[in-house]
Order: C-alpha cells, then structure tokens, then sequence
C-alpha cells in the first residue's frame, strides 16, 4: 500500500504531510493488522474491541488539528473476509486560513466478504476554514461498508459561524470498478449568503451524511427500519431522511445543534451495523466522550 495525495495546483502549502495506511487481513478465523504506516501528524492505535464485536482501529492527529497547507493521506485495504471498525480520537479541527488549503484524501478498498465501518467523530470547520477532502470506497462484489461523516460549520460554543472560506467534500464509491454513487457538496464565494438561505443550509450548524453498501441483498430492505429510527431521533429543528439510491442507502441530517445530530447519526449507525451484519448496536466509548 502507497498513500498518495494530489494536492490540487495553488491549493498546496508549507503545511505537514500526513499518512496512515492501514490493511487488515482474514487469518486463523480473526481479522489481523497486515500492514501498517503512519507519518505525523498522523497515527493510528488499535484498542481491544468490547466483546462480540470486530477489529477496531482509531486515527490520531497529533497536532491537535489541521492548518492550512496540510495534506492528509489516509488508505485503508481489508482483505478477503476482514471485518473492522475505524474511528478517530476526537473531533477532527479545521484551523482559519489567509489561503492556502488543507487538503485530505481518504482511499477505501474492501476485498469480497470483507465489511468496513469507517465512522470517524466530527470535522470542525473554524470560520475562514479552507478544506478539500476527497473519498473513495472500492468494493468488490460481496464486500459491504458503513460510513460517513458530520461537519459542523464553525465553533458553535463561542458563537462562531462558518461565513467564509471554502469547502470541498467528495464521496465515490465503486462496485467491482463500476461507480454507483457520487455526491459532492461545493461551498466558495459568498459562503455566508448560502449558509444562512433556506434553500441551501438554513443557518444549520452541522449537516451529516451515512451510507451503508450491505454486502448482500437490496438496500431498499433497510429503508423502512432506517427512517424508523432516523425519525425517533429527530429534535426540534433537525432534518433528515433516508432513501435507496445506486445499490446504497443513504441518510441525510441537517440541523441547528450538531451535538444533537451526531447522536442521531451514531444511533442510526448502531441500528445499520445490526440490521446489516448481526454486530451489536453500539460504537465505541470515543463516541460517548
């Protein structure tokens, strides 16, 4: 495994150049580490999971945050039958930028029968934040995954919007080489203007996306006990939805309180990783913190 990232022209800087690659291999009836490499600020520990549950793995980034100018390559490979769980330590910060981007790409690539959770806490946006994250989930026939992410638009806590900035996220995922979903979310110019129309943000906080690729059968199955549990957790003011689209669930939230929205998307995480494999319906305690 080789973890490389494009950094788009202009959009480079004098930041850090981080990798964590990580492959797990099926052996012996046990998902096993087969290979591991970590560059700062980047690094990767692997906790005992609780009991009945799969591998699990949790980034680091050691710097406490990511400055404009760094590039963050991220690749993850499970083998034919792995089974793992990645998260990440803490909310992951986007520090203010006078102009350069940072810029982080994250490669998946699931063997057949393998099942990656790849469910990392949220991405703080700091206002003036320049972020490009690019993700691409390659999945051969009988391989399934569950995944996404939360971003939160500014420091809520002390009053901060997201008004300006930049802001590219990207999602790809691939079945046996073939794309079945591609979603990309755009935010330049007058960021302001758009976060606060209610055609467009609504003046939300934090937005989120989950989707599970089930490695067997028709994701249309899980739709109604997803909205089920999706609407159960819905508060005052947070949105969201669920539909079948390419093969893939997919859920959608928008809403004013991001710490309300990402316990609605760890519980409908939790509902997904059971409905879909038989795994108990919790995640780890970081997700509690």
């Amino acid at each position: 495994m080789t973890g490389v990232v494009v950094v788009a022209e202009g959009e480079g800087g004098s930041g850090v150049s981080g990798v964590a690659e990580i492959a797990f291999a099926a052996r012996d009836g046990a998902t096993r580490l087969s290979h591991l490499y970590q560059r700062h600020p980047m690094r990767v520990l692997f906790p005992a999971p609780e009991a009945g549950d799969i591998s699990l793995a949790v980034l680091i980034t050691t710097s406490g945050g990511l400055v404009a100018g760094d590039r963050i390559g991220v690749a993850m490979r499970l083998g034919p039958g792995a089974l793992a769980h990645v998260t990440a330590s803490a909310a992951e910060k986007i520090y203010r930028s006078t102009g350069a981007t940072t810029v982080i790409a994250q490669d998946l690539s699931l063997d057949g029968a393998a099942w990656l959770e790849y469910l990392p806490l949220e991405t703080i946006l700091f206002d003036g934040a320049r972020l490009r994250r690019n993700t691409t989930i390659a999945l051969m026939p009988g391989a399934g995954f569950l995944g996404g992410g939360i971003l939160v638009f500014g420091r809520r806590a002390r009053g901060e919007c997201f008004t300006h900035g930049f802001l590219h996220e990207e999602w790809q995922v691939r079945r046996a080489g073939a794309l079945i979903w591609g979603d990309a979310l755009h935010l330049d110019g007058d960021v302001a203007l758009l976060m606060a129309d209610p055609a467009c943000f609504d003046s939300a906080a934090a937005c989120a996306t989950l989707i599970l690729a089930p490695p067997a059968g028709d994701p249309r199955g899980f739709v109604a006990g997803a909205r089920a549990i999706q609407q159960q957790s819905l508060s005052p003011g947070l949105r969201g939805g669920v539909s079948a689209v390419g093969g893939l669930l997919v859920a959608r939230w928008l809403g004013p309180d991001g710490q309300k929205l990402r316990r609605a998307f760890g519980d409908l995480a939790c509902h997904l990783r059971e409905a879909a494999m038989g795994l108990p319906a919790r995640l780890p305690r970081l997700w509690h913190g």
